[in-house]
């Protein structure tokens, strides 16, 4: 006979789906008893780390990954970073181990009745088989919704007595053949409509979202860009980087509040918006969503997000189909070249604690061509964004939700995605605590990183924002003696503390697999 465990094998092979990120229990075993010898199993140690790490890996790779996490309790600590990869529409395959099919009614450890609620509403779905022959069908059902757009997570619980029951082979014989593709495009004439609309505007501008960093939509808005002659920014916190900030027309990123936003955007009468939402703003300051007389046009893939939007048009669609048409359809209508942004003036420091802009001009100065950024260092966001180069897609992530503990164990996935890229976790004291765990897992794998850790032995971000938020006399703020080395090479790794220039130099224009670099900077 064959098997739900052999069934679900077999489909996962022929999905691309052999690497399984997990953290196990009980629940877990029997999926993976015997466990193939092509499959690969990344562990990691803590469910929260193993989300951010299948999220960093899928999202290097373009394609889903397979998450396998334990019980309720399990699932639960994943959460914070399932926000993010929800926010940024990451295709996973999220799974939990529920409890054996007649214990799960008398409430025994590790069952949860309500196991599906758990997860939502980060989740596109969340299913769990109604009989042990259902599996594969659900797990063909969450691959094949994960991917649709807007790609997301999908949830699947997994009853543990189910593994070794028989399938009905002609309920899954179809399931591996199957193809779904979204096929949508847009309406005869829109593009063409955009296009008018876009070479009739006197000063336009491009805001350039997570969406169109993929190839080759990346460098199809770069020759939009330079047809049109368009000012270039980001959006406000922006997860990733679909424009290269060495372009003479980047200008930045965008400020995450509504009249900073209209500010910045004054005297531009209309914006086009790429793969973004409109807006995602953070701190609460009020006013005109656009500059009068300004009309805006967002291009997204998520209707949710083209629908909740409070001005201007949408078309929901597929951002890199949007752009291959437009750039060969605009003009410019003879507007003037975009003047170059001015370069971020150098900040010297020869010893330690240095400004976070030091760091990062002696990291811009080291950093190989194809290198990638991982960024959680958010008291440090302004001033990477100012000084450090992203050239090509797939260069920069960041936490798409803002949740903490994305940023150590997403560079291990990316790495295990593209172990030819090195890659550079920028990481606040602070937020490296939220997935420390990732450590081993690049230590275990000898994985190409360089672990950049700021010191300032506080929550940096927080104490601005209490500012912002008019506050005062808060508690938590301050982190004394964390010893980030000490950690690091408990879990196996290089480390060392940097207190000069020319250390600093040296350790981050170190090569070879993981490395530790701490870093003290100066307070907030």
């Amino acid at each position: 006979m064959t098997t739900v465990r052999e069934t679900v094998h077999e489909l996962l092979r022929g999905w691309g789906l052999t690497t399984v990120f997990g953290n196990p229990g009980s629940n877990e075993l029997p999926f993976l008893d015997r466990f193939p010898a092509d499959f690969r199993y990344v562990l990691g140690l803590h469910e929260g780390t193993v989300l951010a790490m299948a999220d960093g890996y899928a999202q290097a790779t373009g394609r889903p990954a397979l998450v396998n996490l334990h019980a309720a309790a399990g699932l639960g600590n994943a959460m914070g970073n399932l926000a993010n990869a929800r926010q940024q529409h990451t295709p996973l395959i999220v799974t939990a181990g529920q409890q054996a099919r007649n214990m799960v009614g008398l409430g025994a450890m590790l069952s949860e009745p309500e196991l599906t609620t758990v997860p939502r509403p980060h989740v596109k779905a969340a299913l769990e088989p109604l009989r042990a022959q259902d599996v594969p069908r659900a797990l063909a059902e969450a691959y094949h919704l994960s991917t649709l757009p807007p790609a997301g997570p999908v949830f699947v619980s997994l009853p543990l007595d189910d593994w070794a029951a028989e399938v009905v082979p002609h309920e899954v014989e179809h399931l591996g053949r199957r193809r779904v593709t979204s096929l949508a495009a847009p309406a005869e004439g829109e593009i063409e409509r955009l296009a008018a609309r876009l070479d009739a505007a006197k000063a336009p501008v491009l805001v350039v979202g997570p969406e169109a960093d993929r190839e080759p939509v990346f460098d199809q808005v770069v020759k939009l860009a330079e047809a049109a002659n368009l000012p270039v920014w980001l959006p406000p916190g922006p997860p990733r980087c679909g424009f290269p900030t060495t372009h003479p027309h980047y200008r930045g990123v965008l400020p995450n509040t509504v009249n900073g936003i209209t500010e910045t955007l004054a005297g531009h009468d209309f914006v086009l918006v790429l793969g973004a939402p409109v807006f995602r703003y953070h701190v609460n300051k009020p006013g005109p969503f656009l500059p009068a007389g300004t009309e805006l046009v967002a291009v997204i893939s998520d209707p949710a997000a083209a629908a909740r939007s409070p001005m201007g048009d949408a078309l929901v669609g597929d951002v890199g189909e949007v752009v291959s048409r437009l750039a060969g359809l605009v003009t410019g209508s003879g507007r003037p070249p975009v003047p170059p942004r001015p370069a971020a003036q150098a900040v010297p420091a020869a010893s330690a604690p240095f400004p976070a802009e030091a760091v990062f001009d002696v990291l811009a100065d080291v950093l190989p061509p194809d290198a990638v950024l991982v960024n959680e260092s958010t008291s440090n966001t302004g001033a990477f964004w100012a000084r450090i180069p992203i050239r090509r897609s797939g260069g920069l992530y960041f936490p798409a939700a803002g949740g903490l503990g994305f940023g150590l164990p997403a560079a291990v996935g990316v790495a295990l995605a593209d172990p030819g890229r090195r890659v550079f976790a920028v990481l606040g004291d602070g937020a490296a605590q939220y997935g420390i765990q990732g450590l081993w897992t690049a230590a275990h794998h000898r994985l190409p990183i360089t672990f950049l850790v700021l010191r300032n032995d506080e929550y940096g971000a927080l104490r601005r924002f209490t500012g912002r938020l008019g506050v005062s006399e808060v508690p938590g703020m301050d982190l004394p003696g964390i010893d980030v080395v000490s950690v690091a090479r408990g879990y196996g790794l290089p480390a060392r503390r940097v207190e000069d220039a020319g250390a600093l130099r040296d350790a981050l224009a170190a090569t070879g697999g993981p490395l530790v670099v701490e870093v003290p900077i100066t307070r907030t």
